[in-house]
């Protein structure tokens, strides 16, 4: 009777295997030139085949609807001649691989994308897609996916158009409801938002250069992510984290900014750790009132950790404002940036954490004894700073006896002073991390955000 039962699961897990097996025993390579009609050749592919492109141009519009790997020679070009999409991909377990894909549409309303992923129509998930090696050039949307998960966006380099406006140029990677994906070593410049990620969770971006653009990374309402190693720079910010929590940002970089190197807004429960920010500054032409590079801006954010991060020659290293509290701001480095701190709120915060606070370039207190800790606290702003930041006309009077009196009084009677930020144990020296060999065998899969204490 045992044997009698297990039989039928046996030959069920055997049929399951055939058909498996005979799902590709027909696939097939197949080696295509300029002269062949291509759209036909992926219409009659099947799932498994493999399909090279030899070198040349071919013009049109494809849709690829087979499981199937499509890769270029050295010289294959895709010219999807200016409008819709270079490739469209309408199944899971694709692999586009060493193409170049030029000249889409720049209608973004209609999505124009060089490769183009969305499956929110029949509400499932592309699963196992692999964008590797390409090269793509044109006005609307670089790499668009939606609706995907266990992705891989690998070695690509996307290339927009600097002669629109900002606003009329797509993002060179828009990743839209995707996850458990990998989004790593990619080069991304010249368009709107290097990487746009919005309701997505529990993806890896990694080790991408994100350059000459507006927002280097760009978060919307994802959750449970992991940013690490990525550089970006000429941008207007380099990551611009918005109405997201629990992201893990770490080991990454940004120079020669604008306006922000990381912009916080309705960030929460979120980790930033060891991310390096170098001149974030307002271009001569661009300065007006009320307008300054920022290091750090956080907007309406809390319960996140800034923890061994360098801001280093920003005009202004951390701004904080609406609400932004219940923060952990510890083992920074603070260098060389004229308004150290920007605080407009009616709570002390305390700068520190177990002992240990940040390095100010601009603290000009003593060490008696060597133990590493400033004697006296720091605070980088009084009620002075406040009211200036209230009235920027104020600043003609700075060096004026009244301030310096005003600032006398406020030293000595404690009870004046407006509420502001405390570092008790500012760092003597600057904290310098040792970048840590890559590790290769974190999978996305198993990717956990540590969890804000």
């Amino acid at each position: 009777m045992l044997g009698f039962k297990k039989r039928p699961s046996f030959l069920l897990v055997l049929l399951l295997v055939i058909a498996s097996y005979s799902q590709y025993s027909f696939a097939k390579a197949t080696l295509v030139t300029v002269d062949d009609d291509l759209q036909n050749v992926l219409d009659a592919s099947q799932n498994g085949d493999v399909i090279t492109l030899s070198a040349g141009k071919y013009l049109g519009n494809f849709i690829i609807a087979k499981q199937i790997t499509l890769r270029g020679e050295n010289g294959t070009v895709i010219d999807a001649q200016g409008h819709g999409h270079g490739l469209v991909l309408k199944n899971s377990y694709i692999t586009i691989d060493s193409l170049n894909i030029i000249n889409w549409g720049a209608d973004l309303d209609k999505e124009n994308s060089g490769i183009y992923v969305n499956n929110q129509r029949i509400n499932e998930r592309a699963v196992g897609l692999v964008i590797k090696n390409n090269s793509l050039s044109g006005d609307g949307f670089g790499i668009w996916l939606n609706h995907a998960t266990k992705a891989t966006i690998v070695n690509n380099k996307v290339n927009g158009n600097l002669s629109l406006p900002s606003a009329k140029r797509g993002n060179g990677i828009q990743a839209t409801n995707i996850t458990h994906s990998h989004i790593v070593n990619n080069d991304v410049s010249e368009v709107r938002d290097g990487i746009y990620v919005i309701a997505s969770q529990h993806n890896l971006i990694e080790k991408n250069t994100v350059h000459n653009l507006r927002y280097g990374i760009h978060y919307m309402n994802s959750n449970d992510n992991v940013v690490k190693d990525n550089t970006a720079y000429n941008t207007r910010a380099g990551y611009a984290l918005m109405s997201s929590s629990r992201l893990t940002v770490t080991g990454n970089k940004v120079t020669s900014s604008e306006d922000y190197g990381f912009l916080l807004n309705f960030l929460d429960e979120s980790i930033l750790s060891d991310n390096y920010i170098k001149n974030v500054w307002t271009k001569p032409e661009n300065v007006m009132a009320g307008r300054a590079g920022k290091g750090f801006f956080v907007y309406n954010s809390s319960a996140n950790v800034l923890e061994n991060n360098t801001v280093d020659t920003t005009e202004i290293g951390i701004h904080l404002t609406a609400g932004s509290e219940n923060m952990q701001v510890y083992g920074n480095n603070f260098i060389n940036n004229p308004t150290p701190v920007k605080y407009v709120s009616n709570t002390e915060q305390e700068w520190s954490k177990d002992g240990r606070g940040n390095y100010w370039s601009s603290y000009l207190g003593w060490d008696i004894d060597k133990d590493g800790i400033g004697d006296t606290i720091f605070e980088p702003n009084d009620g002075i700073d406040q009211l200036v930041w209230q009235y920027p006309e104020m600043k003609m009077i700075m060096d004026s006896p009244a301030i310096v009196i005003l600032r006398w009084v406020q030293k000595q009677f404690p009870v004046l002073k407006s509420p502001g930020v405390t570092d008790s144990y500012p760092l003597m020296k600057p904290y310098f991390y040792q970048e840590k060999p890559s590790d290769n065998s974190l999978s996305v899969n198993q990717l956990t955000p540590k969890t804000v204490q």
